[in-house]
């Protein structure tokens, strides 16, 4: 049974994705940040889609779906560790 070793191009290609993953943060922060300075409490609470205008509506989906396309590749990657640490493969 051959053991897979762990490469440096692999380390480079996992901080790579972490960085690219974290500026999408910043990113989509970033424009956010628009949001909040300029919340009238008039058209609607607090972080409701009523209250945004279309690209705010834009944005806050755009980060909400970046969450669940994170969580399931950490749930992805976290099957593929198991299966490995299980079953050697």
């Amino acid at each position: 049974m051959a053991k897979k070793t762990f490469r440096f191009i692999d380390f480079v290609y996992l901080v790579a994705i972490i960085l690219v993953d974290v500026s999408v943060y910043i990113v989509l922060g970033l424009f956010l940040m628009g949001y909040d300075d300029t919340y009238d409490s008039t058209k609607g609470e607090y972080w409701s889609l009523s209250s945004m205008n279309n690209q705010e509506k834009v944005f806050y989906i755009a980060i909400n779906v970046w969450n669940v396309l994170n969580i399931v590749g950490v749930t992805y990657l976290v099957y593929r560790i198991f299966r490995r640490v299980k079953y050697g493969t």
